[in-house]
């Protein structure tokens, strides 16, 4: 734990091994330090509010990934969406198109001559399919299925990128919140030399003041920097519902450099283009006015009493037609479902396109700016190491070394903020490009 109330998690990030803990102090290779600010020895927050992230070694990206789609208020759309597929199978598999119905009917002359005549019959309905109207129903539940599977890895992607930025923001904030606390720790060990010299009368006391207002300067810096990194920690605990971060987080950059047709945003709409056509078709085979019914019964009846019953059975069938007028109606309205689909999944593509177009150029944008940042690093550096030595040896004054300082100190701020934004942007091509973590 750190003199400042930060405990120092160093994980096995590759990228930022230049970051200093203090700035006296260098990590060891190959790690990248996050401080978890925490109250503890007395020391608090200039701003008293926490919201803990905890990193886990055992937790990996894809295991967050998961844990993070099981708790997406999103699963229970996936959930209906089985649920209609599994109803189409049930209609599509059903012997009979619709309900069996049985009709019973009794009639006498009790209430008008009562000679003793009497009717009772009954009967039993069947629904029957009309021709292709079963297999067009089977296609619709195949279809569904397909739909929702797709749909369900479509969730995935998109909770991936939701969870890659809600972890780059915070790496970010984190950063910044590192260096905007090396910032204050020099301008107070800056203030103390002048209180110092001021003391001894090599400097004057408007010098004190320069620095006590930069110094006070740098803590409200500090102060936004903890709440950037409160307000991403609180992102990612509401997306996540954890506050567990994985140890490591980098991606590979994939080696697909165009959108493929198995994308799954693509695939997703595509199988929903499917289930629409589907759709059509059993609107074109459906009968909303009448089904084709088959009707078998059995009849009794006598004539007068002391008659004996008469037996009789009977079968029937009702054959709807010109039911193409009363249906036109559906099969318009599944038809411009169909084309709100189609047209969607026009537009999903040209949006893929531009989005892997913007991670391709942002990719190639940041590895311009960071090799330039760490040139500017190393030489606002070595220019800071010079004028603190010539400001000791009274060469220059205070106003001079504060603006040097502040310009290696946004110098080396700026070299950091480049090594973590190349890695986020590895991770958001491998999103536009709908590869998984």
């Amino acid at each position: 734990m750190t003199a400042s109330g930060h405990i120092k998690y160093c994980l096995p990030l590759a990228w930022l091994a230049f970051l200093p803990c203090r700035a006296e102090e260098m990590l060891p290779p190959n790690t990248l330090n996050l401080s978890v600010p925490v109250m503890a020895d007395g020391q608090k927050l200039l701003v008293e509010h926490l919201d803990p992230v905890e990193v886990d070694p055992a937790l990996t990206l894809p295991q967050l990934l998961e844990e993070t789609l099981q708790k997406y208020p999103d699963r229970l759309i996936n959930e209906a969406l089985m649920q209609q597929a599994e109803a189409w199978q049930t209609r599509g598999d059903s012997w009979f198109a619709g309900s069996t119905a049985v009709a019973l009917d009794y009639a006498d002359d009790r209430m008008a001559n009562d000679t003793g005549s009497r009717e009772a019959s009954a009967t039993l309905e069947f629904t029957v399919w009309l021709w292709g109207q079963r297999d067009a129903a089977q296609q619709v539940a195949y279809e569904s299925h397909q739909s929702a599977s797709k749909q369900s890895v479509a969730v995935r992607l998109e909770v991936a990128k939701l969870l890659r930025e809600a972890i780059w923001t915070m790496a970010v904030a984190e950063i910044r919140l590192q260096q905007a606390q090396i910032n204050l720790d020099i301008s107070e060990q800056l203030l103390r030399k002048v209180e110092r010299r001021v003391e001894l009368g090599d400097l004057p006391r408007a010098d004190l003041l320069l620095a006590e207002s930069e110094h006070l300067q740098n803590k409200t810096f500090l102060t936004q920097a903890e709440a950037e990194v409160m307000h991403s920690r609180k992102s990612y605990a509401s997306l996540t519902q954890t506050t567990r971060l994985p140890a490591n987080y980098l991606e590979q950059q994939s080696n697909l450099q165009a959108i493929q047709p198995d994308h799954p945003f693509l695939a997703a709409i595509n199988a929903l283009i499917a289930k629409q056509q589907a759709s059509v078709e059993w609107a074109k085979t459906t009968d909303t006015v009448n089904q084709p019914k088959v009707f078998i019964g059995g009849k009794t009846s006598r004539s007068q009493r002391g008659a004996e019953d008469m037996q009789s059975a009977n079968v029937g069938v009702l054959i709807p037609f010109g039911h193409s007028t009363y249906d036109a109606p559906e099969i318009a309205a599944a038809n411009l479902e169909l084309n709100h689909v189609m047209a969607q999944r026009e537009h999903m593509l040209r949006q893929l396109e531009k989005g892997l177009h913007e991670a391709e150029h942002a990719l190639e944008v940041t590895k311009a700016e960071l090799a330039i940042a760490r040139q500017m690093k190393d030489i606002a550096e070595q220019q800071l190491k010079m004028m603190q030595t010539s400001f000791e040896a009274g060469e220059i004054n205070l106003l001079d070394l504060l603006k040097v300082q502040a310009r290696s100190l946004e110098a080396v701020r700026n070299a950091k903020e480049q090594e973590v934004k190349l890695q986020r942007n590895i991770a958001l091509y491998n999103q536009a490009v709908g590869v998984m973590p």
